[in-house]
């Protein structure tokens, strides 16, 4: 995973963000949080893709594609209303790589850490869970790319601030973030070059969740904020007073995927990267993006294990 978000956090967000919002400002988007999900993009049987699949891969349960994901971090994934049927970006694309292999889904909520024992075990088929693509990983598992993983910078929508895209971007800036984050990381090497270079320096500041963070910025407290994109565009989309003003790739300075995930070797890596890639021509893999406000993330291509990020 690219960063993280508490459990707290998370149920801040599905819960709603109403009390912070700014009257005036742009309307908070209305994400469907139903466990019927009307509005979910559904495909047909591509035959070709679903022919690829190899005779020697087994699924857990015959024609059904088991998937494993981790809910907890709206929009990628979360609960919906009857607090039993996991929603969001995941689960809608995951259900259509189901439908163009002509196979029914079964999702199953794990706790994020399990998510490597459960796969390499075979209790699953696969894995949708924001996995982040790396080169520790690709020993055990194979991946097939299907969104960028960004960290973003926002703040509220009338600040002067226009973009935060570059080290020299941050600096004297009062900049809201998680401890033992990736993005700390990354936020403290900006700091440390701005300082060699005689800027000044940027001032961290860290809540308890994101919508704490939202009332620090609105209130003048803080200038802006700085987690994983996924995260804080639906934060923005709900509480319609933030502006995205920059992204970052998780792996800055590399370029960081993430990708649903099998076992190393099993074979099927290929027909999902196939199958995604058909979402993408046809427009579906569009419309689920746009549909839980992660456009920005959207990539042009699905790989098959693409270069990884280096174990730090």
């Amino acid at each position: 995973m690219f960063g993280f978000v508490s459990r707290r956090a998370a149920a801040a967000l599905v819960l709603g963000l109403a009390a912070v919002t700014t009257p005036g400002l742009a309307a908070a988007q209305v994400f469907d949080l139903s466990p019927e999900q009307p509005g979910r993009p559904r495909a047909e049987k591509a035959g070709a893709i679903a022919a690829s699949v190899p005779a020697t891969f087994k699924l857990v349960e015959d024609g059904v594609l088991t998937v494993a994901i981790a809910p907890g971090q709206p929009p990628i994934a979360t609960y919906a209303t009857d607090a039993r049927t996991v929603i969001g970006a995941d689960p809608d694309l995951i259900q259509l790589v189901a439908d163009l292999l002509g196979l029914k889904l079964k999702i199953v909520a794990v706790a994020w850490p399990d998510w490597p024992l459960g796969l390499a075990s075979g209790k699953y088929d696969a894995v949708i869970s924001n996995v982040g693509v790396t080169e520790e990983r690709k020993q055990r598992f194979d991946f097939s790319t299907y969104r960028q993983g960004l960290h973003g910078f926002y703040v509220k929508s009338d600040s002067p601030i226009t973009s935060l895209k570059e080290p020299k971007d941050i600096a004297g800036l009062r900049i809201i973030t998680s401890s033992g984050t990736i993005q700390e990381k990354i936020l403290l090497e900006w700091d440390r070059q701005n300082q060699a270079l005689g800027l000044a320096p940027a001032e961290l500041q860290y809540y308890d969740d994101e919508a704490a963070w939202n009332l620090a910025v609105q209130s003048g407290r803080a200038d802006a904020m700085f987690s994983v994109n996924a995260s804080l565009s639906y934060l923005a989309a709900r509480a319609g007073n933030l502006k995205q003003v920059g992204t970052v790739s998780a792996g800055w300075p590399l370029t960081a995927e993430t990708g649903i995930t099998t076992r190393r070797g099993s074979g099927v890596a290929d027909t999902f990267t196939a199958a995604v890639n058909e979402l993408i021509a046809d427009g579906r893999y569009a419309a689920v993006v746009a549909r839980w406000n992660l456009t920005a993330e959207a990539v042009d291509r699905s790989r098959t294990n693409p270069p990884g990020l280096p174990k730090f």
